[in-house]
């Protein structure tokens, strides 16, 4: 077994796109404004994707897909997670169980927790119950606090595909 944590965070500042949703963990999410990013700035499916990546021994999601790389200009982060997990596969782990944390004062996300997970195992092969998304504030401390933007956590086990 591996453990892998990954971490990302994502400024508001972009306008809203016209649908007037941003992507979190996979799913579109009515929000006030939009994310800086050079993807769809989705913090949930990033974190997710350094985590897998960390389990692995893989490096980090700047490695494998730059933001100075114009082909992830906009990319849905659902492909990039994708890809991840086939990198992970390729290196010999299996995702076992993903828990993930959403940090932000707004959009509020209770609602579409149940989506994101469900969105979440659907891209990692794997079983409702072995993908927990869970919400937070900061209490109004921080840069988050300060809805300056959102960021996310996210720990993955990953187990020997040949174990």
């Amino acid at each position: 077994m591996r453990i892998g944590h990954g971490y990302d965070v994502h400024r508001f500042g972009d306008p809203l796109p016209p649908d007037g949703v941003i992507m979190l963990g996979g799913v579109a999410v009515p929000a006030a404004r939009g994310l800086v990013a050079h993807s769809d700035g989705d913090v949930l499916l990033h974190a997710l994707c350094d985590a897998l990546l960390g389990g692995a021994a893989l490096g980090d999601i700047g490695h494998h897909f730059p933001d100075t790389d114009p082909a992830f200009e906009g990319a849905d982060s659902a492909r990039l997670v994708e890809a991840t997990v086939a990198a992970v596969r390729r290196a010999g782990f299996v995702p076992h169980n993903v828990d993930l944390t959403l940090v932000a004062q707004r959009p509020r996300v209770a609602a579409h927790v149940p989506a994101m997970r469900a969105r979440i195992a659907a891209l990692l092969g794997l079983a409702l119950g072995a993908v927990n998304v869970k919400a937070t504030t900061t209490e109004g401390l921080g840069a988050v606090g300060r809805e300056e933007g959102i960021a996310a956590y996210a720990v993955a086990l990953l187990e020997d595909a040949h174990a």
